[in-house]
């Protein structure tokens, strides 16, 4: 007997976005996880003046079907050893390969593979600063300033998340009502005082947390590669510095498997300064965009995408 296919569209979830785009990946992911979902498929739909992911997904015949699937899931990573052995990634090379030869463990006995896709993309100990510490992912915001950490978010957000947090995320709209912890890869947690009316110390951090919840899980699709210079790459960025850092990410029309998405976020023609239009339409790649990563202090944000 066949499985009947349904098609999910996730108005809320805008490609424009470098948050709404992680949350998408994300919510991708998560259901791919799932063998009973393995042969769910992804596309981009306009929507306005950007676009929104379509989910073809078996078994799954309406939003409260896949909102118990995701949330059974994603909180499930709650109190899980990779986003606990530290509050943050400035961790010295021997913790972290303790860390990756744990996980690394794990799932070569198939007991677990959410640990070492995930300290993939955290960052690895072939590569070394300066101070005798990894260097990590670019998607890394915070270091532990203003009580900001980077894992320790990542674990409150799997415990506070709520099957309603997800509802507003995926089918909006989204009302930015939702107390921190904050991943800072919204350009709305940008809050320079000199882009605000009113200090911003006094104005309490909001944010949409389900959104938050899903781009974490992204964080696989992104895995960290140690560079000959003795750098660290991280899929989808291009530059190192507080000042040449961007992300790019890609925006497709057709059907494209998990396995299809890895490959089209590690297109070499996306990290140009101008890809080119033709090789990217033969790809299915209707639209790119792209966002700058600033350091402001302590803290790392990112700009309002732009189309490329």
């Amino acid at each position: 007997m066949s499985t009947r296919i349904t098609e999910h569209t996730l108005l809320a979830l805008q490609a424009s976005s470098l948050l709404g785009f992680m949350a998408s990946l994300g919510a991708f992911f998560t259901l791919g996880r799932r063998p009973e979902y393995a042969a769910s498929r992804m596309r981009w739909v306009p929507q306005g003046s950007s676009y929104c992911p379509v989910f073809q997904t078996p078994g799954i015949q309406d939003a409260d079907a896949l909102l118990t699937c995701l949330h059974e899931h994603l909180s499930a990573a709650e109190g899980h050893r990779v986003i606990t052995f530290e509050k943050d990634l400035k961790v010295s090379q021997a913790i972290f390969r303790n860390l990756s030869r744990e996980m690394a463990e794990s799932f070569l006995e198939q007991k677990d593979s959410f640990g070492s896709e995930m300290a993939a993309a955290f960052g690895s100990d072939g590569a070394v600063n300066e101070e005798g510490m990894i260097e990590d992912t670019a998607f890394r915001t915070m270091s532990g300033a203003g009580h900001q950490h980077f894992l320790s978010f990542m674990n409150e957000l799997a415990k506070e998340t709520n099957i309603d947090h997800l509802r507003e995320a995926l089918y909006g709209p989204w009302r930015y009502r939702d107390p921190s912890p904050i991943m800072r890869w919204d350009d709305a947690d940008d809050r320079r005082y000199a882009l605000r009316w009113d200090e911003p110390s006094k104005d309490p951090v909001r944010t949409v947390r389900g959104a938050n919840r899903l781009a974490i899980a992204a964080l696989p699709l992104f895995p960290t590669v140690p560079t000959a210079g003795g750098g660290l790459a991280t899929v989808g960025f291009k530059g190192n510095k507080s000042n040449n850092t961007f992300v790019t990410w890609p925006i497709w029309t057709g059907w494209l498997s998990m396995d299809a998405v890895r490959s089209t976020l590690v297109l070499s023609e996306l990290q140009k300064s101008e890809p080119s239009t033709s090789e990217l339409s033969a790809r299915g790649i209707c639209a790119a965009f792209r966002s700058q990563r600033i350091t402001l202090g302590k803290y790392r944000n990112f700009t309002p995408a732009k189309p490329i």
